[in-house]
């Protein structure tokens, strides 16, 4: 099987494969095996569970995943899958939707601070503030001007929290034309997920072009080493989900978490009956 790496991914090297949303396409080959990967995501997933669990116990950085991508990319579907194995009293995932009266009445960026990860915690954001450089640019509601200064304080919240101990991980799941169109056609057939339609997604997917060149632009002024943005191919559901399991777990390790020694030796100490 043609190994694949975390890196193979980032941003720098995947903005040139947004054209292209399955795994075949993407590398140009099919030595890729599905069962394979499965497999290897068994092992990811007991990876996480254990760095997690350090993570926690130390209680010294953070890490905030964000995943971004267009209608019916799978964004709901990574999050269950990624976030099995994890304790949930170390995880918080975070759905923005429309801001509400009161997060209007803040700064932008006012409801996405609160959401942060504590030290010891890991945050998913299943959309996040990148959504305020995407919806009101193909809608033509901002500036030049507006969109310029979000940008500038996207990159500077993120230098902040990478300063004080946090990792951003920033994930855009790249789906395909004819797959959203699949997609959305199956949440109207199956009455199981009729509840999923929603009218203003064929909106969103008459501007589907516009959107892709919207994400490409931001992407490629708010990647950095210390809050890096990773391009995953997202037709195949099971080929995004190991891709992104590989994601955290190389940032995870890189955090390199440990439980923290006993406040106390330890030596002779016998639990009476």
């Amino acid at each position: 099987m043609k190994e694949i790496k975390h890196s193979m991914f980032r941003a720098s090297q995947a903005l040139s494969h947004l054209s292209k949303a399955t795994h075949r396409s993407y590398f140009g080959c099919d030595e890729i095996d599905k069962e394979a990967a499965k497999d290897e995501m068994v092992s990811l997933r007991e990876t996480l569970e254990a760095l997690q669990a350090r993570l926690w116990a130390e209680r010294k950085s953070g890490l905030l995943l964000i995943l971004q991508g267009l209608d019916t990319a799978g964004k709901d579907g990574t999050v269950r899958r990624v976030f099995s194995g994890f304790n949930p009293q170390g995880v918080k995932v975070y759905d923005f939707k429309v801001p509400s009266e009161v997060e209007l009445s803040h700064d932008f960026l006012w409801r996405v601070h609160l959401a942060v990860p504590s030290r010891g915690e890991i945050a998913l954001f299943n959309r996040s503030h990148y959504e305020d450089l995407l919806v009101p640019v193909v809608n033509r509601t901002i500036s030049d001007a507006v969109f310029a200064e979000r940008v500038q304080s996207i990159n500077e919240f993120e230098a902040h929290l990478a300063r004080n101990g946090f990792h951003v991980v920033k994930v855009f799941i790249n789906i395909s034309k004819p797959e959203q169109k699949a997609r959305l056609q199956e949440r109207i057939d199956d009455p199981a997920k009729n509840w999923k339609f929603d009218g203003s997604d064929l909106v969103t997917r008459s501007h589907f072009e516009e959107y892709v060149r919207q994400y490409a632009r931001v992407i490629e002024l708010t990647d950095h080493e210390h809050a890096p943005w990773y391009v995953v191919p997202g037709d195949q559901k099971w080929f995004r989900d190991r891709a992104v399991l590989q994601i955290v777990a190389h940032h995870l390790r890189s955090l390199d978490p440990k439980f923290p020694p006993p406040p106390r030796p330890l030596d002779g100490i016998v639990i009476p009956d």
